[in-house]
């Protein structure tokens, strides 16, 4: 009788010391994976409001100044438009533009009543996610003065860049390439940064300075076969 109670109590024990091991937080980075790495199960859907939706906008308000609403959005080109075909090999393609919106007037009023907003610089970085924890790589990067990379040649500059007040001025890059990557990889995302100068009032010339930050997932899927690309004709998005 002593030996089967004590038989139990160990079972018993043993019971608790793996259920104390069992930790599943799963933003926890796995011991043993190389800094700089991201993995995931090789059967993983990441989650990408872009891949799903065919577009991806995010609605930023700004510490100190009420009422402006800084609008990224981001869409794929007619060179590689379905996104649920965009593969680890071959060139992925798209476009994205960044405005500033003074909602504290109607969207219709005179343009002089509305807070100035100007762009200085935006930067992207991009990092993969991969099934088997292969070395994370960056198939995509942007870094430069804002007035220097939109669409327009010629857009409105002050000494803080360019405008990106609406209706008057908008940021607009078009046909960027994400490039080839490792066969394991399901997942890229792709960091956005604007310093972006804020006007404190309209018409006052006194502006705040601020750091936006802004993360797109993309999902990769896995295929023996490129992404494929058809030509960007000039101008196009």
């Amino acid at each position: 009788m002593r030996s089967t109670l004590l038989r139990g109590v160990a079972a018993a024990v043993l019971a608790l010391a793996l259920a104390a091991c069992d930790t599943s937080g799963g933003d926890e980075t796995p011991a043993g994976t190389p800094a700089g790495t991201a993995s995931a199960p090789a059967d993983l859907a990441i989650s990408s409001e872009f891949t799903s939706s065919g577009t991806f906008q995010s609605h930023t308000s700004v510490r100190g100044a009420r009422g402006v609403d800084l609008v990224l959005t981001m869409y794929p080109t007619k060179a590689t438009p379905r996104t649920n075909e965009w593969y680890p090999g071959g060139s992925k393609f798209f476009t994205f533009t960044f405005q500033g919106y003074d909602l504290s007037q109607p969207l219709r009023a005179p343009f002089d009543t509305k807070r100035l907003m100007y762009l200085e610089t935006i930067e992207v970085t991009s990092a993969t996610i991969t099934a088997n924890g292969g070395a994370t790589e960056r198939p995509y990067s942007l870094d430069a003065e804002a007035a220097d990379v939109t669409f327009d040649p010629e857009p409105a500059r002050s000494r803080f860049g360019m405008l990106i007040t609406s209706p008057k001025g908008a940021l607009e890059v078009r046909n960027q390439e994400i490039g080839p990557m490792s066969p394991d990889t399901r997942g890229v995302e792709l960091t956005f940064r604007a310093v972006v100068h804020i006007e404190k009032r309209a018409g006052s010339g006194e502006y705040l300075t601020r750091t936006v930050k802004q993360v797109v997932p993309i999902a990769i899927f896995a295929s023996d076969d490129p992404t494929v690309a058809t030509p960007i004709p000039e101008n196009a998005s």
